[in-house]
């Protein structure tokens, strides 16, 4: 009797020793997001306020430079009209990055070949990052109608470059004693590229897809401003020939959100594939 007695003390010690330590691993983390994110969002919360208090103390004319309160309001009443347009940009963006994976992915691959391939290629890749797309997007509306097509190649044309150069590069740093010592194993060529490299190679997607994604939402908007009958960038046009400035800033203001939104959806799939990267960098965090 007294055993059990003093088994189930033992398990209510350790139990309770077990909720300590993950209520304070909770509260290091939260410490540790605070640090990371307090700084940009005090700032963010600052300049809004000068802004303002600018406008407000100085009496801008909302035509020319609306306030942030303004632009809220703005949005909100226009929220009926921004739904639809802003639907239509995300179905380009989403369509066109997918694409841009699906292409940076395959050229990348296709770089990782052999040296003469990638001396073949790469420049090709760095010359076709030097046309502008204001000059392109017209083009495409010739070659592929007013549809959502046009748009959906000018987002996947901004996108596929960071992922092509951050993948091929991640394929090409693999770490090469891990490959020696799978080689020595008897590891053929493709159990190398499967068990070593492609593993290596993903945080570099990632850093290059971030990249990336951050320019999906402006790309879909520069193809509406040349050819569409829906999108935020045609909600930015009418708005601005009719001086409603306010309603401008408001479709900037859901541009820049659903680009924020996006990169930190990236963000979190990124810790969901890569939890080791990420422990490994916190380990050396913590050291430092």
């Amino acid at each position: 009797m007294e055993s059990g007695e003093l088994d189930r003390s033992s398990d209510r010690e350790r139990g309770s020793a077990s909720a300590g330590g993950h209520l304070y691993s909770l509260l290091k983390q939260g410490l540790r997001l605070a640090r990371q994110y307090a700084p940009p969002l005090l700032l963010i919360v600052l300049l809004l306020s000068v802004w303002q208090l600018t406008t407000w103390l100085l009496k801008v004319p909302k035509w020319l430079l609306p306030s942030p309160w303004q632009i809220v309001v703005a949005g909100a009443e226009a929220r009926e009209l921004l739904g639809p347009h802003t639907w239509q940009t995300l179905k380009e963006t989403w369509v066109g990055l997918g694409l841009a994976v699906v292409v940076g992915l395959g050229l990348a691959l296709v770089i990782d070949l052999s040296p003469l391939l990638r001396r073949t290629v790469y420049p090709l890749l760095v010359a076709s990052q030097t046309v502008p797309i204001l000059a392109l997007a017209p083009l495409l509306i010739i070659w592929f109608g007013y549809g959502i097509l046009p748009k959906v190649i000018v987002v996947a044309l901004v996108c596929f470059f960071p992922i092509v150069v951050s993948t091929a590069d991640g394929l090409r740093m693999a770490d090469p004693d891990l490959i020696a010592l799978l080689r020595a194993m008897g590891a053929n060529r493709r159990q190398v590229f499967l068990k070593i490299r492609v593993p290596g190679a993903l945080p570099s997607f990632f850093s290059g897809f971030k990249i990336a994604i951050t320019y999906s939402v402006v790309g879909a908007v520069i193809g509406e401003w040349v050819g569409a009958s829906r999108g935020l960038g045609i909600f930015m046009i009418r708005s601005s020939k009719n001086f409603l400035t306010d309603r401008v800033f408001a479709a900037i203001a859901v541009t820049s959100l659903l680009s924020i939104v996006m990169f930190a959806a990236v963000m979190l799939l990124e810790r969901a594939v890569l939890p080791w990267y990420y422990a490994r960098r916190e380990e050396v965090w913590e050291e430092v």
